[in-house]
């Protein structure tokens, strides 16, 4: 898969709340950096953030625009409650090795 591709893979795993199925879209040793929080390193420790957070609230994101720039993909989107955000993705061998996230909250 492009990044592009495997954004919008992740988008659905993110939608049905699957965090197993998200975790296997990050590489073994992916970062995940929402800014809100500390670095997230690793595949086993992203998936559980995941699952934590499914856990504690309802979450839909609905893609507003996602562009590719290389092995980049950019997200914009937004949720049914209003909140708005951005992600970076960096993708090399079909797996996000770098995640960054921007959003209101």
């Amino acid at each position: 898969m492009n990044p592009r591709q495997l954004v919008e893979h992740w988008v659905d795993c993110f939608n049905r709340a699957d965090a197993d199925a998200l975790a296997a879209c990050y590489a073994e040793d992916a970062i995940n950096h929402q800014v809100v929080r500390d670095p997230v390193v690793g595949r086993a420790a992203i998936r559980d953030m995941f699952a934590s957070e499914f856990e504690q609230a309802t979450m839909h994101c609905r893609i507003e625009n996602l562009f590719r720039d290389g092995d980049w993909a950019i997200l914009e989107w937004s949720d049914p409650s209003g909140l708005r955000g951005c992600g970076f993705f960096q993708v090399r061998d079909g797996k996000i090795v770098f995640q960054r996230g921007y959003f209101d909250q």
